[in-house]
């Protein structure tokens, strides 16, 4: 796991006041003497965490789970929820459908967890969603962007703490388009995800008047993007777009630098990256434009504070997955916390248009109709050294209300 050097350690220090533990942090917002010893009214709050811990996908997970696992000790430290202690359980499903399912019903079945929470791949997301509303628990997605899970999929049991496709294509074509022109090729995973990223970035390059000059598609888990590239650089578009997450996209960015489309003046970029995607890429191999869901340079005082926590449990700047883990966590236990009670559909209650701190500028909200998650996104130009905190420069923060889907043409009636 990426560790922080001293000198960064002291800039994010001095970023978030420095003088603080976390511990004394949250001791200190609660009203607690440093040290105080925490006694529990209860059995404990089980959260349920499934996430591909073994797939393409595997870093950005990780990231996930330490993300929740800050957040969780954050309250536990403040007398828990409820006056109950909350519990993370954790379990691989390996981007794969039976396994998920499998792995949550242990989790309702014989766990006995309160809520459900995590997974990446769309088809994951749906059928563990449809299992979640059958047996009555609350499903957190923190990963999956595909447009079902608010749309034709939806239903009255899932949240959808992640930006839609929809919302980042739209945030980020303009400066793609900008930057590079309206003339791409894309190379697209052969997944549900990668499908969904492919239809809206496409979509959105048509509002802008663009063309898609080509497209090639590649198997979830490929290592060698060689001849995709080949047949993008025959193509000349001004960019190439790879509608590619986890380890996927780090492999063919790698590619990218190899193969000379920088020097060939063809771009890069696409719909999500991030730290968790930049950091084993390297600096060197890291390029073009992308959506970014959030990013260590965003300064509001509860940003600043997940940043210090995460870097003292696990000495490294936090990556956008740990800002979802952290922030849907946050947000299940203080809904927990606002209805009184773990039933499931009080605490759905709670959720629903229910607007929150998101740790970005503007303002965060799950949307009753849908329950997506709607929220800033940002735009970021990835640069081959670092700057500060991430290396990625902010082009845009964008307002989630500007590029989520209207009211009237996505209502969840299941």
């Amino acid at each position: 796991m990426d560790t922080i050097s001293r000198r960064h350690f002291l800039q994010l220090a001095a970023a978030t006041g420095g003088t603080l533990a976390f511990g004394d942090l949250a001791a200190q917002m609660l009203r607690l003497s440093p040290g105080t010893r925490v006694a529990y009214a209860g059995e404990p709050i089980k959260i349920g965490i499934l996430d591909p811990l073994s797939s393409p996908y595997k870093t950005s997970s990780i990231h996930d789970v330490h993300g929740a696992n800050v957040a969780v000790d954050l309250f536990n430290r403040s007398g828990g929820a409820l006056g109950r202690p909350v519990a993370i359980l954790e379990s691989d499903d390996a981007s794969n459908v039976q396994t998920a399912l499998k792995a949550a019903t242990k989790f309702i079945k014989e766990d006995r967890v309160d809520v459900l929470m995590g997974t990446f791949n769309g088809e994951v997301a749906l059928a563990v969603s449809d299992l979640a509303k059958k047996e009555n628990k609350l499903f957190m997605v923190t990963g999956a962007h595909v447009p079902e899970l608010t749309g034709s999929g939806c239903n009255s049991h899932t949240f959808v703490f992640m930006p839609s496709a929809r919302m980042l294509s739209r945030a980020v074509t303009p400066h793609l388009v900008k930057t590079f022109g309206n003339r791409w090729f894309m190379i697209t995973a052969e997944t549900m995800d990668g499908r969904a990223a492919e239809q809206a970035m496409a979509e959105a390059l048509l509002a802008e008047g663009g063309e898609v000059l080509g497209s090639v598609s590649t198997p979830f888990g490929t290592t060698d993007f060689t001849a995709a590239l080949a047949q993008a650089k025959t193509a000349k578009p001004g960019a190439v777009i790879l509608n590619l997450y986890g380890w996927d996209l780090v492999h063919a960015l790698r590619a990218y630098t190899a193969a000379g489309l920088a020097q060939a003046h063809i771009g890069v970029g696409g719909m999500i990256g991030g730290e968790q995607i930049g950091r084993p890429l390297g600096y060197a191999n890291n390029a073009g434009i992308w959506g970014l869901i959030w990013d260590p340079k965003v300064q509001s005082e509860s940003s600043r504070r997940f940043i210090q926590g995460v870097i003292e449990k696990y000495h490294h700047t936090p990556t956008s997955r740990c800002y979802h883990g952290y922030a849907a966590m946050t947000q299940i236990l203080e809904a927990v916390q606002r209805a009184g009670t773990t039933d499931t559909q009080a605490v759905i209650k709670a959720l629903e248009a229910h607007e929150f701190d998101g740790l970005k500028e503007g303002r965060s909200y799950f949307r009753g109709s849908d329950h997506q998650h709607v929220q800033d996104v940002l735009v970021g130009k990835a640069y081959g050294k670092e700057l500060g905190l991430g290396h990625y420069q902010l082009l845009a923060t964008v307002s989630g209300d500007a590029v989520v889907r209207s009211h009237d043409e996505n209502t969840c009636t299941r």
